[in-house]
């Protein structure tokens, strides 16, 4: 039963969070017909942000993690959500209306990312690091689907169909909407909660132990989304510029996310040996330096690959620790609270980064514009040091902080 739950959960992940960048992946093609400047290419991953956001907090004071059967808010979510990306191809003209739809797109994500972590906690103890990492594996291949579908869809000029594109990632959610629906129930191992509670939702900043594995998580979110919108363009922009296939580009950017998803499972199955914080630690670590020397690599495709390959096994490998972390420090009873909340504050911070990107490269080519995100790392290794000394990190992997 366990093992069917979290192997169903972890499809219907992928499948419904390939919309995220479904419209972001085929920025290329929305450029050359819409004209976006680099603030609206900006946009286009931004409004899902703002949109996840506002439906996080939506769904926290309504306390519907809690309160609603988990496996159907994230089926509806999921429907939801197919249906308004599928809007873009199906109504948009431009990218005002898009940006509109990608909000909604957003806001129907919060009832499918954090729900489904308290589905992997539902069914955890002890092992519970190592799911949450094969949920949020599952999670950043589903990010980077539009990226294959982009390559495989590549006609003979090179220039892939935007609009297939993106009813190909509707149709998987709506398939994930039906495996969440039918087939998916919660575990025994979580509480529930009858109403919203101030006091618990807050409690991610004002409890020191749960306030430092949120700054943690913060300062990997201030690297994440970044380089999950942008280091694909990068890859794009090097690959034209040696007069390498652009199709082998977008395979490469697809890449990222795959080893990715390596990164994230392994990192769950070794905190749960060797510590969360250590984990978090090193992998922080090895993403500060990548974002150190990525863009100095730009002139160089196949070196570049090789290390946004790295990159990207590094900069997502720590994110479920750090939910796995809250869930286990946080009032059991309030653990969905407690994960929106997080993620909520964390997709916030993205914004920063995402819109000051395209300004950067602009400014100061891809050589420097990466070198904004390495704070994150470095205010995330700190706040995971500082929580690995207190007691209550003992609460963590069954002791092993």
């Amino acid at each position: 039963m366990k093992a069917r739950n979290i192997t169903l959960l972890s499809l219907a992940t992928l499948l419904s969070l390939s919309l995220w960048f479904s419209a972001s992946a085929v920025i290329p093609q929305l450029t050359r017909e819409w004209g976006l400047s680099g603030s609206m290419q900006a946009w286009m991953t931004m409004s899902v942000q703002i949109g996840f956001v506002a439906g996080a907090l939506l769904s926290a004071v309504l306390n519907l993690a809690d309160k609603m059967e988990a496996n159907k808010l994230v089926a509806l979510s999921a429907l939801l959500g197919a249906a308004v990306n599928a809007c873009i191809p199906l109504l948009s003209t431009g990218p005002e209306s898009a940006i509109v739809f990608r909000f909604l797109t957003g806001a129907a994500m919060a009832g499918v990312y954090p729900p489904a972590m308290k589905i992997i906690a539902s069914w955890t103890s002890g092992d519970r690091g190592k799911f949450i990492g094969l949920l949020v594996g599952a999670l950043t291949i589903g990010s980077g689907m539009p990226h294959l579908l982009n390559a495989l869809s590549a006609g003979a000029s090179g220039i892939p169909p935007w609009r297939l594109v993106l009813y190909g990632t509707s149709i998987q959610a709506a398939l994930a909407a039906v495996i969440a629906w039918f087939f998916i129930r919660s575990g025994p191992f979580l509480g529930r909660a009858s109403a919203f509670s101030w006091k618990h939702a807050a409690s991610g900043l004002t409890d020191r132990p749960t306030r430092l594995a949120n700054f943690g998580y913060f300062g990997h979110m201030w690297e994440l989304y970044a380089v999950w919108a942008w280091a694909p363009i990068m890859l794009l922009v090097s690959y034209k510029e040696a007069g390498l296939s652009e199709q082998m580009a977008r395979f490469a950017a697809f890449g990222l996310f795959v080893t990715g998803a390596f990164g994230s499972t392994l990192a769950g199955i070794y905190a749960d040996r060797l510590g969360r914080t250590r984990i978090t630690a090193v992998a922080l670590a090895i993403s500060g330096v990548c974002c150190a020397v990525v863009g100095l690599i730009i002139h160089q495709p196949i070196l570049l690959t090789i290390v946004c390959l790295l990159w990207g096994f590094a900069v997502i490998a720590d994110s479920a620790q750090f939910s796995a972390a809250v869930s286990e420090l946080a009032d059991s009873s309030y653990v969905g609270t407690a994960l929106q909340v997080q993620t909520s504050l964390g997709f916030l911070l993205t914004l920063v980064t995402l819109q000051a990107m395209p300004f950067l490269v602009d400014t100061v080519g891809y050589e420097w514009a990466w070198l904004i995100l390495i704070p994150g790392p470095v205010f995330g290794i700190v706040s995971m040091l500082r929580l690995r000394s207190l007691p209550e990190a003992a609460r963590m992997a069954q002791g092993n902080r």
